[in-house]
């Protein structure tokens, strides 16, 4: 009978550590993202922690290096810090390691902001200016920029259209 539940726990440990290979060989996850997911395969806690913690002392699984990547994609996609800090805590990811992983972004919300502002006014230029304003202040307050920082955003966008058609006249 004994040796029946240490054959299931085995092959319970070996499905765990399947799943977690093949969401880790998907993505970049979270110890809890992953935690989550093994619950939701009914793995039971005594078994999935201490596999989540040889994984993460082995590297395997590693919060802080997942974060740094989230913020960079998520950085290139023009999203806001207080945005990207979010979605980071949703991850389950600790808050003193998405701070460190937002806090290491160079550039401000200030010029990420202006460099969406200016690539998505490419695709608006021929509109009457008022529609400009509204679509790019819709843009960029869904990325997460403060009313204040998508008005600048805009000025500097429009700004930079108006000198390039005074070079083309």
């Amino acid at each position: 009978m004994k040796s029946q539940g240490l054959a299931s726990t085995e092959k319970l440990e070996q499905r765990a550590r399947n799943i977690l290979l093949f969401q880790l060989s998907k993505s970049p996850k979270s110890s809890k993202e992953l935690s989550e997911i093994l619950a939701k395969r009914e793995i039971p806690t005594a078994i999935a922690e201490p596999l989540i913690q040889r994984f993460v002392e082995v590297g395997l699984i590693d919060d802080l290096a997942m974060a740094q990547s989230f913020v960079n994609h998520r950085r290139s996609q023009f999203k806001a810090k207080r945005v990207i800090a979010y979605e980071l805590q949703k991850k389950g990811v600790e808050p003193a390691l998405v701070e460190q992983a937002t806090g290491e972004l160079g550039d401000t919300d200030q010029e990420v902001a202006n460099q969406a502002a200016t690539k998505r006014l490419r695709a608006l230029r021929n509109l009457d200016e008022q529609v400009i304003r509204r679509r790019l202040l819709g843009y960029l307050q869904r990325r997460g920029f403060s009313g204040e920082i998508s008005s600048r955003a805009i000025g500097f966008a429009l700004d930079g259209l108006k000198l390039g058609d005074d070079e083309h006249s």
